[in-house]
């Protein structure tokens, strides 16, 4: 009963429009006065969540975005992509599935992949005659990799409230991450098979392509630049967020030669509002765990789980379509901090990854993205392609069937997310 009250309020709250870290302060607060009378613990509780190293990667990661999306490095991925592979057939939706892998690595967010990618590519694939439909759906659901290829803003908020290792997480989001790309890719060239007025534009050229490929090459190197210096240990995820900015900074002012004093300014506030609203969510976050763990729900949670007789798969299956339920009515931040406190001493429990279980989660939040009522990248679509939702839904709706079907075999096969983290030395 004390789970089913905590939760229905913080969901009314939320689907009422209350910020996120509102709701979840509140709610925190109003236990802790039943339980405790009073507030004494909340400043030690709150200044322990935020002083934290880990965290000054959140703006580092975000400033580094807003300096490519100011560069306009968008323009020379989608070129690279489309001067390269499309003209095959079905080779524009390859090409934007390409740019929202590509972009994701760098931006870490979902939606500013599916706005900076679908503004350029929505008119080119209707020019070639994919269907509006068709176009909708492949961005709205390219966007979604920006969540799950690192660096990702949800990873790292799951990695400060789990306390699991951001390195390992984010390599642990590579492999997945390029399966789903691959998927989107396949589905792409099938769907287009079927159409019959979509036609491939003619090849460009080698020399066209080269020239595409060198215009390109520096937004190119961000990703490996970010990775490869935690994958080779060169660095931790803290600085590794801070030579990518540096890294963006140089090419933007250097070699692209576009990015002035004002921009720099629209960059440090737009990096400044993000990294304020995510600080205050994890606030609101740490108060929230520290008042379930004083009327235990998360002990309540591990022994109905164990009441019930279910297996860490079992236990896994039935949280997965929990949270796909509540990704149809959550922000994907809000599902992070609601659900983890709560599940994650059942999963210790259990002896489940919670590398692994981080990555499942990331696939499901990217669902959470494209179902309707609520999927954030449904309506930036719509937005910037002024079409009809319906249109956008039913174009995304195959999509949604390959992600779980993504999901299924991360799954089945759990090594396609733990591998790599292994292979790093992560965890041994």
């Amino acid at each position: 009963m004390t789970i089913l009250i905590v939760f229905s309020a913080l969901i009314a709250m939320l689907l009422l429009g209350m910020p996120i870290f509102a709701a979840l302060g509140l709610v925190a607060a109003a236990i802790l006065l039943i339980y405790e009378g009073g507030f004494s613990s909340v400043a030690d509780t709150i200044f322990a969540h935020l002083n934290k190293d880990l965290l000054t990667a959140i703006p580092l990661f975000v400033f580094m975005a807003q300096i490519m999306i100011r560069a306009r490095v968008i323009d020379d991925l989608y070129d690279f992509a489309h001067a390269v592979i499309g003209h095959i057939k079905g080779g524009l939706g390859v090409a934007t599935v390409l740019s929202c892998t590509i972009f994701a690595a760098i931006s870490g967010s979902s939606v500013a992949t599916a706005l900076s990618i679908g503004s350029s590519a929505i008119p080119q694939m209707k020019r070639f005659g994919y269907p509006a439909r068709d176009a909708l759906g492949v961005i709205a659901a390219g966007g979604t990799l920006g969540i799950l290829i690192p660096p990702s803003g949800p990873m790292i908020l799951y990695a400060i409230v789990s306390e699991v290792s951001i390195g390992a997480l984010f390599l642990a989001g590579v492999i997945p991450g390029l399966l789903m790309a691959l998927i989107f890719s396949v589905f792409c060239m099938i769907q287009a098979r079927w159409r019959i007025n979509v036609h491939s534009p003619q090849w460009v050229g080698w020399s066209r392509a080269m020239a595409a490929t060198r215009r390109s090459i520096w937004a190119l190197l961000a990703p490996p630049v970010v990775m490869g210096g935690i994958y080779f240990g060169i660095f931790t995820a803290s600085e590794a967020a801070a030579a990518g900015s540096i890294y963006a900074l140089v090419v933007a002012v250097l070699v692209y030669r576009n990015f002035g004093l004002r921009d720099l300014y629209e960059a440090a506030y737009a990096t400044m509002r993000t990294s304020v609203m995510v600080f205050m969510i994890i606030a609101g976050a740490s108060m929230f765990g520290h008042a379930i763990t004083i009327i235990r729900l998360p002990v309540g949670v591990t022994e109905a789980v164990a009441g019930l007789g279910l297996g860490p798969l079992g236990f896994i299956i039935v949280v997965m379509a929990l949270i796909f339920v509540m990704g149809m009515f959550l922000e994907s931040i809000a599902i992070i901090l609601i659900t983890t406190p709560i599940l994650l001493p059942t999963i210790t429990e259990l002896g489940i990854n919670p590398i692994w279980y981080g990555i499942l989660l990331m696939v499901n939040l990217e669902l959470a993205m494209i179902t309707p009522p609520v999927g954030m990248n449904l309506f930036v679509i719509k937005g910037i392609a002024d079409a009809p939702l319906s249109e956008v839904v039913k174009g995304a709706a195959p999509f949604v069937l390959l992600m779980l079907a993504g999901l299924a075999l991360l799954i089945a096969f759990p090594a396609l997310a733990t591998w790599l983290p292994g292979a790093a030395g992560f965890g041994r």
